[in-house]
């Protein structure tokens, strides 16, 4: 039943607009509906909802199909916080056309969500996919990050060249093509710090993710609580090379080769346009 919700969502979303090629782009979203902070406190949290549905809905207005899917086919979670009219420009009706669009697909019920597993798109084959888009929120630094799945996933389509597209929080799912993620995340959780990795696919790639000075500024969501880490440390120490916008929360996007990152909520929109342009 799954699948069939799933392929009737990308029906939906790929008959809107014809055009001359209509890509299939697969949005991977976190299972967990929490990140674990210091000192056993724990943050309740999911993907941010512009950073989902700006992108998913400059997809669907282009033609393209979408699929979505988490690691175990979990229905994802939103972050409450992010139902915010800040993060659409202050334009209240824009949030809430992005709430009733997210009401539409289902993808955060239990019961009626159209996502499959990783396990399920490894079956239905990589090549099917054009691109990736990982979106923010505070939940892929929870698990995407280690998963083995992802991991072999992405390695795929870095191999072959294919847009693979994140946002925010998002791109901290790169960790999970190093050779071993989870110790390499593991020793950033107990050390703050860990030892680069020989053979990590995105060596030497320039990158942006929601920076450190972002983290400090937006701490208060946290409820009193702190991260383990920040993924502007672990990527940078992992090999990448880190760029920033010059004022925080400002557009920031970073495109190098297959790889396309937006530093944070402001910055969705344009990676969906990156993304955009390498489908077309």
């Amino acid at each position: 039943m799954k699948l069939l919700r799933s392929l009737a969502v990308t029906l939906a979303f790929g008959a809107s607009t014809l055009t001359a090629h209509a890509g299939n782009v697969l949005i991977v979203l976190s299972d967990s509906d929490h990140l674990d902070l210091k000192d056993g406190k724990v943050f309740e949290t999911g993907f941010y909802l512009n950073e989902l549905m700006q992108p998913v809905q400059a997809l669907r207005d282009a033609g393209h199909e979408v699929t979505f899917a988490t690691p175990n086919g979990t229905a994802p979670s939103v972050d409450v916080t992010s139902i915010d009219k800040m993060y659409f420009g202050g334009d209240e009706a824009a949030m809430k056309a992005s709430e009733a669009q997210l009401t539409e697909l289902q993808l955060t019920s239990s019961d009626t969500s159209p996502v499959i597993s990783l396990a399920r798109v490894e079956q239905i084959g990589y090549d099917h996919f054009d691109a990736v888009y990982v979106p923010g929120g505070h939940a892929p630094m929870q698990d995407l990050l280690v998963s083995a799945e992802l991991g072999k996933l992405l390695t795929h389509f870095h191999e072959n060249g294919k847009p693979t597209a994140l946002a925010c929080h998002g791109p901290i799912a790169l960790l999970s093509t190093l050779p071993d993620a989870q110790a390499f995340v593991t020793q950033f959780k107990t050390k703050g710090t860990a030892h680069p990795q020989t053979n990590w696919i995105y060596a030497g790639y320039r990158f942006t993710v929601f920076s450190n000075q972002e983290e400090e500024m937006a701490k208060g969501l946290l409820g009193g609580g702190e991260m383990k880490f920040y993924p502007q440390d672990a990527l940078t120490q992992a090999g990448g090379q880190y760029s920033q916008a010059d004022a925080a929360f400002s557009v920031h996007v970073v495109t190098d080769r297959e790889l396309i990152t937006g530093q944070n909520p402001a910055s969705a929109s344009l990676v969906a346009q990156e993304l955009l342009v390498r489908l077309k």
